[in-house]
């Protein structure tokens, strides 16, 4: 089968250099995105739905008309509108990227071994899930595995690990971020609850030692200040493999992304988790201080944040400015500007192993290599490669995290080993 497939990828390659590439989905101008966060920001400005999380008493005092959106492309290109300049505490958005920081550091099998990467089907501070699997089977967008991982960040005592969180959270966002110290002090006063989980999961030995300072310094980073445009530069950094679009700063490695990713989409939202992925196809997280980030991994990253929540504890304005940025509803194709996507015809059908049957097209990078797109059920993603000339006459297959394009009928999946 495989010397089908290279054949097949010899054909195609004669193909492009011929010129016979049909399509570019090129990216859309800078004033069509200006457009679209326009419409989005006028229609929902004054929307009066939800409500600000008031079981920290600090939340309850946020300006409910607080109100931005902010876009950020791979490219650096920065798109904003309505009030991106106020801060508001990024409470449990800050859990991506302590558990970003403890996979960079330790792998990503430290979480899944830990407290797992499975939805817990219970609320966010749940202390039946823990009891029900002993602090497994649960992950780290739910507070005992996020605990967990903020106690599993390198350093040789509480202190050190603070700074190490702190540097990844300014890394991400390209700016200082620091404690918005009266929101800490009201989260630190009303905390039992999480201590109380810190306390379970270092009983049943996920959390090594100190599961009060663990506590602490979770509640520390869940009070650090951000505005839309930090959280819109945190979401582009994942989309844009690690390295800070605007900064230029690599931050983590592009082989952690998926991973992180994954998590996001199962249990990004609270409860609602399943419900924003059906509906928008896009890995984000939300936290109780109105903030939601989204994730168009090799597009864009885009946040909004608004207090007033809904039910599950998510922003409600937040939610309905990003869903026309998602998959289906968008203008802005997932294809990056320098991609040209090929509406080239299907050579050829057939399986691998017997388990997959696929069709197979390709998408060509303008530095030569070529991206195999598998036509397979919408809702299927599996690892696919890419496939480099290697100067002896061959190709071979490198294993790659998965990035959709907007081919039409076709997932494409592309990245670097």
């Amino acid at each position: 089968m495989f010397s089908v497939v290279k054949k097949m990828i010899y054909l195609v390659v004669l193909v492009l250099l011929a010129g016979s590439l049909n399509t570019v989905h090129a990216m859309q101008s800078g004033e069509e995105i200006k457009t679209v966060l326009q419409g989005a920001y006028s229609k929902y400005k004054d929307l009066q739905e939800g409500a600000n999380a008031d079981y920290i008493p600090a939340l309850a005092e946020v300006d409910p008309d607080l109100f931005g959106i902010a876009l950020i492309t791979v490219d650096g290109e920065v798109y904003t509108i309505g009030d991106v300049t106020t801060e508001v505490s990024i409470q449990s958005i800050s859990k991506v990227f302590t558990m970003a920081r403890v996979i960079q550091d330790s792998g990503p099998d430290a979480i899944a071994a830990n407290m797992g990467v499975d939805a817990t089907g219970q609320v966010f501070n749940s202390i039946v899930a823990v009891e029900q699997y002993q602090g497994s089977e649960m992950n780290a967008m739910v507070n005992p595995g996020a605990i967990t991982a903020t106690s599993m960040v390198q350093g040789e005592n509480g202190e050190a690990q603070w700074a190490n969180i702190i540097n990844t959270y300014s890394d991400f966002a390209g700016r200082d971020l620091a404690v918005l110290e009266d929101i800490y002090e009201s989260e630190a006063a009303t905390n039992q609850r999480n201590q109380a989980i810190g306390m379970l999961m270092y009983a049943y030995g996920h959390i090594k030692e100190n599961p009060l300072e663990a506590t602490d310094i979770y509640t520390r980073q869940c009070s650090v200040g951000v505005n839309a445009k930090d959280l819109a530069n945190m979401a582009a950094t994942l989309a844009n493999g690690g390295v800070n679009p605007v900064t230029e700063k690599p931050v983590i490695d592009a082989e952690h992304i998926p991973e992180i990713l994954a998590v996001m989409a199962t249990a990004g939202l609270y409860d609602d988790s399943g419900k924003w992925l059906y509906k928008t196809g896009l890995p984000a997280k939300s936290g109780v201080g109105g903030g939601i980030l989204a994730v168009s991994p090799g597009k864009f990253g885009i946040a909004v944040i608004s207090p007033p929540l809904d039910a599950a504890g998510n922003s409600v304005r937040a939610q309905k400015a990003i869903a026309p940025m998602s998959l289906g509803a968008t203008p802005i194709p997932l294809v990056p500007n320098n991609h040209q996507c090929g509406a080239a015809e299907i050579l050829s059908s057939g399986s691998i192993g017997g388990r997959l049957q696929l069709k197979i097209m390709i998408l060509w990078l303008p530095d030569g290599a070529l991206s195999l797109f598998f036509k397979i059920p919408a809702q299927l993603y599996i690892n696919s490669g890419i496939f480099n000339e290697t100067g002896s006459q061959d190709f071979r297959l490198y294993v790659h995290r998965a990035r959709r394009t907007n081919c039409p009928g076709f997932h494409c999946l592309t990245g670097h080993q």
